[in-house]
């Protein structure tokens, strides 16, 4: 699957806290709630558990015509046939990525500062994840980034931004008028009790941004 900006309005990161069908069924109901882009992000399994849950996750996503990401393992992207990978500072570098990968995979960079969204956008990136926004139940130890350093990052270049950390249906407004493409989601969806419903309200309220 080309990129497409579209994809970013409802990026859903997944959470793992179930077993694997019940997981499986909370991607489903996301994808079904209007969710437009997934990504699976595994900190625990081994490269082979991952790449398994990688196809399952693979196959549902394509009934949606909705993208699979890999959080930060290409080796699980490429053996999965995921449609991208999102890295951050940390990881393999972007424009390492482009070559081994080619020119229609998805990569999307983590960016904090002007000078790390540029240099993503130089080396090739299609998208950039910026935050956290806001606090974030996910990664406690994220670094804050103001409303206006997002706007900032932003307006700095001319691939498309989300903005990610502690995004709620009660806070996403405060985003409004920074530039951003789509926003991307964890709790806020993973953390509900209805799954299907609370990616229906934040579609609805991205629409808004």
């Amino acid at each position: 699957m080309k990129f497409n900006p579209n994809i970013l309005s409802l990026y859903v990161v997944t959470d793992r806290s179930n077993d694997r069908q019940a997981f499986l069924t909370q991607i489903e109901e996301a994808l079904s709630g209007g969710a437009t882009c997934i990504q699976l992000r595994e900190k625990k399994l081994s490269e082979a558990e991952f790449t398994e849950e990688a196809i399952q996750v693979k196959a549902i996503c394509s009934r949606y015509h909705v993208p699979l990401i890999i959080n930060d393992n290409l080796t699980v992207a490429l053996n999965s046939r995921a449609d991208g990978i999102h890295v951050g500072m940390e990881d393999c570098p972007v424009h390492q990525i482009r070559t081994l990968a080619g020119p229609d995979f998805i990569i999307g960079s983590t960016a904090k500062t002007i000078d790390q969204a540029k240099k993503a956008e130089a080396d090739g990136a299609n998208y950039l994840g910026v935050g956290a926004v806001f606090p974030s139940p996910t990664k406690t130890t994220a670094i804050r980034i103001t409303t206006e350093d997002l706007k900032n990052i932003c307006s700095s270049v001319s691939i498309p931004a989300i903005a990610i950390g502690g995004i709620t249906h009660h806070n996403v407004a405060a985003l409004r008028g920074s530039g951003i493409r789509g926003i991307a989601v964890v709790s806020a969806i993973f953390s509900s009790d209805n799954i299907r419903e609370a990616t229906r309200e934040l579609k609805e309220d991205v629409l808004l941004l």
